[in-house]
């Protein structure tokens, strides 16, 4: 390693695995280290997972780190962490219970008991987000219905991010960014929202405080660094939510650039000065803390295409599948020869939010085969996305570029949709790891790297090559998108 180059640590916690990762001031990720985590789903709407399991998997992940690079030299750590996913800690800061994962349904029925008792206009607009079972919200109306005494006993309500800082720090501290997609989070005020809080008969002196991004909320305890390979009084600095930072991490936080992670689950956003309300999107605090993140998202993305090949295509075992359907699905027109994809296999978020809405395919024929499928699934999840994107560009001053990032982003197929369907430039980022990164710049402006956001993202983002729209392709999208809003819209009834 370069004796003389600093180092910064972006830590992604997300729902398989912790990633920590050392970047350089020019964005380039120096060394890493990896640890899975263990999902537990004890019935099909439970979703679990062992909170000491969280740190557990960041120790190893970050003493694989240390033991590569000197960590005299690194400046700062900051954590992105898995959204919606909720630790309940008693007054010995141990979990009282299994934490819930943001895939956790057993609140289902509690959205419709919300919108009773509050109104959901009124979720709305302080949360930012549309009723859905996903916010942590709707889980602890569950507690208070259904284990009242575990809830009356929990001293502590945590996110990923303020588990793991209590973990290295000593303290639970969250960001705006990991308090803001729990659902009791005013995203104007940037508070926890006393009224929904009252409501649900939760004392705020149980959730951690709140800090900007970029802000330092403590440094590297003795025991933390004993068992981490970091050094006692590394400081560490506020991130926040893996989506908000995987759109920092491509520098998405001015008008005009757009990202959208082609992953398991599809998200997209764009950057608002003000907090636009629509069910087209959730409205989430920006990564920088300046303005607003419009993001809509689909459950079922490449974990669509990805259920579709294993069920019905012998699987992924050859990895060969992917490139065969890509030429066979690329040599097709647009609207795959009368095939519509509705791709709502776990449900609808964004523009409908019905939970039990399902997928289907329709306009089949004797001569349709798999490729017809594969390219109507993935023109499906690129339409619902810009679909989506045109509301906000009516909305705010308008996008003009577009970064994608996550597996779906090796598709050239998929990259050239995208450009198409939504008319604007589709860059590929450099970096595999955008929430990770997007931790790291968090870092890297706490530390004093870099003077503001934008200077940090301009260094620390980089992209690969870009496909321009084609505008010979504009009517056939536009057509299609019409016939695929109906049957999503008639998949929704």
């Amino acid at each position: 390693m370069n004796q003389t180059e600093r180092y910064i640590i972006g830590v992604d916690s997300s729902t398989q695995s912790v990633k920590a990762i050392a970047w350089t001031r020019s964005g380039e990720p120096r060394c890493e280290g990896r640890a899975p985590h263990t999902l537990i789903t004890p019935d099909a709407y439970r979703a679990e997972q062992d909170p000491e399991e969280w740190w557990s998997a960041a120790k190893t992940a970050l003493r694989k780190v240390t033991a590569t690079i000197d960590p005299v030299a690194i400046d700062g750590i900051a954590i992105s962490n898995q959204r919606e996913t909720m630790a309940l800690l008693g007054v010995d800061r141990r979990p009282l219970a299994p934490a819930t994962v943001w895939l956790d349904r057993r609140a289902r029925d509690m959205t419709a008991v919300m919108i009773d008792e509050i109104g959901r206009d009124r979720l709305h607009s302080i949360s930012g987000k549309p009723v859905d079972v996903i916010p942590c919200i709707y889980r602890l109306r569950w507690l208070r219905a259904h284990e009242p005494d575990l809830l009356d006993r929990v001293a502590h309500i945590l996110s990923v991010h303020d588990y793991l800082v209590m973990q290295l720090t000593g303290e639970p501290a969250a960001t705006w960014t990991s308090a803001d997609p729990f659902g009791i989070f005013d995203i104007q005020t940037k508070t926890w929202s006393r009224d929904l809080l009252d409501h649900l008969g939760i004392d705020p002196s149980r959730l951690p405080p709140v800090h900007r991004p970029g802000a330092q909320i403590g440094v590297v305890t003795s025991q933390a660094a004993a068992e981490t390979g970091l050094l006692a009084g590394t400081p560490v600095f506020a991130a926040g939510g893996d989506g908000h930072c995987a759109g920092l991490g491509v520098g998405a936080i001015d008008p005009g650039t757009v990202y959208l992670n082609l992953g398991t689950a599809v998200a997209g956003g764009l950057w608002s000065p003000t907090p636009e309300l629509s069910t087209y999107w959730r409205t989430l605090v920006s990564p920088t803390g300046e303005g607003y993140m419009l993001e809509t998202v689909q459950r079922a993305g490449a974990f669509f295409v990805n259920w579709l090949l294993d069920n019905f295509a012998g699987g992924r075992a050859d990895p060969s599948i992917f490139q065969r359907l890509e030429a066979e699905a690329m040599a097709l027109p647009v609207g795959s020869e009368g095939v519509t994809a509705c791709t709502y296999l776990l449900g609808c978020m964004d523009p409908h939010w019905d939970e039990n809405a399902r997928a289907s395919f329709t306009g089949l024929g004797p001569k349709h085969s798999m490729r017809h499928l594969y390219r109507a699934s993935l023109e499906a999840i690129t339409l619902e996305f810009a679909r989506a994107l045109a509301e906000m560009t009516r909305r705010t001053a308008g996008a003009r570029e577009i970064f994608v990032i996550g597996g779906g982003a090796s598709s050239l197929l998929w990259r050239k949709m995208v450009a198409d369907a939504t008319g604007f430039p589709v860059h590929r980022s450099l970096s595999d790891e955008a929430s990770a990164l997007g931790a790291g710049i968090s870092a890297a402006v706490g530390a004093g790297w870099f003077p503001d956001f934008k200077t940090a993202v301009q260094a620390m983002c980089r992209t690969a090559e870009a496909i321009d729209p084609d505008p010979r392709m504009h009517d056939a999208w536009g057509e299609l998108s019409v016939r695929q809003a109906g049957v999503f819209a008639g998949q929704n009834r």
